[in-house]
């Protein structure tokens, strides 16, 4: 059975950092090989869900103000067209064939299989939804396992852009510390209603989520995992730029 995982795929300048990206190709390694990926990133807001292109198209450069270098980066994973059928079946995902992959997907990627050469797809993040629409999206998607997909959540456990110290010389704040201590706690915990509840349960989520969209595919990945129970690994932790988490998450 394949892992679900969730990662934090940070500032985009991860794509060029040698050394956070090693973390991220260590914990791939320890995977079993997928025979594809199916990608819900935070950058991909779509009400219902839908299915991205089935095939390599020019890469999503969704930010500014980086290094040049950033916007010359490739990932020409191959598409997964029998995937995209497959979650159109199990989710009713419309199809969008002309929508590229977000740097939510090529940027971990890029580290995480550099050989870029297991086939990708991605599914849209239904926002919109509740979290627990989101938590029955992924039970939906958790044959998919059993078939060789990695589903991919690729958001952040913290992120609130606005409290950022891009010096890099900044501790994370007692509110980013609190909010992320209390999400693995009840990780670790498996209490999945309290977790669907975090608007109510969490402390500090307004801080931790001024937007709530780097959080919602984690829910996606719990509904996933839900129907065989598994060990859960924390493969990468701390912050970068202060306040910026870099929580992933394996189930199984």
């Amino acid at each position: 059975m394949i892992p679900v995982a969730f990662v934090s795929h940070g500032a985009p300048p991860l794509a060029l950092d040698l050394e956070r990206g090693a973390e991220l190709g260590r914990w791939a390694g320890s995977m079993p090989q997928p025979s594809a990926i199916l990608v819900v990133s935070a950058h991909w807001e779509a009400t219902p869900a839908a299915v991205g292109t089935t095939r390599t198209r020019d890469l999503i450069y969704d930010f500014g103000g980086f290094p040049r270098e950033l916007y010359t980066l490739q990932y020409a994973a191959p598409g997964a067209p029998q995937v995209v059928e497959r979650v159109a079946g199990l989710s009713a995902a419309e199809r969008r064939d002309e929508r590229g992959w977000d740097h939510g997907v090529w940027v971990p990627l890029l580290h995480m299989f550099p050989g870029a050469d297991v086939p990708v797809a991605q599914l849209s993040l239904p926002s919109q939804q509740s979290p627990r629409e989101l938590f029955e999206l992924g039970r939906r998607l958790a044959p998919l396992r059993a078939e060789g997909v990695l589903l991919l959540a690729s958001g952040g456990s913290v992120h609130n852009l606005s409290r950022l110290d891009w010096s890099g010389a900044a501790p994370p704040e007692d509110w980013a510390l609190g909010f992320e201590t209390w999400l693995r706690e009840r990780l670790t915990e498996g209490d999945t209603e309290a977790l669907l509840a975090y608007e109510r349960a969490a402390p500090h989520v307004d801080l931790a989520h001024p937007t709530r969209e780097h959080l919602q595919p984690l829910f996606v990945a719990l509904g996933a995992a839900a129907e065989h129970p598994s060990p859960l690994r924390f493969p990468i932790g701390g912050f970068e730029y202060g306040n910026l988490s870099r929580t992933s998450i394996q189930f199984g």
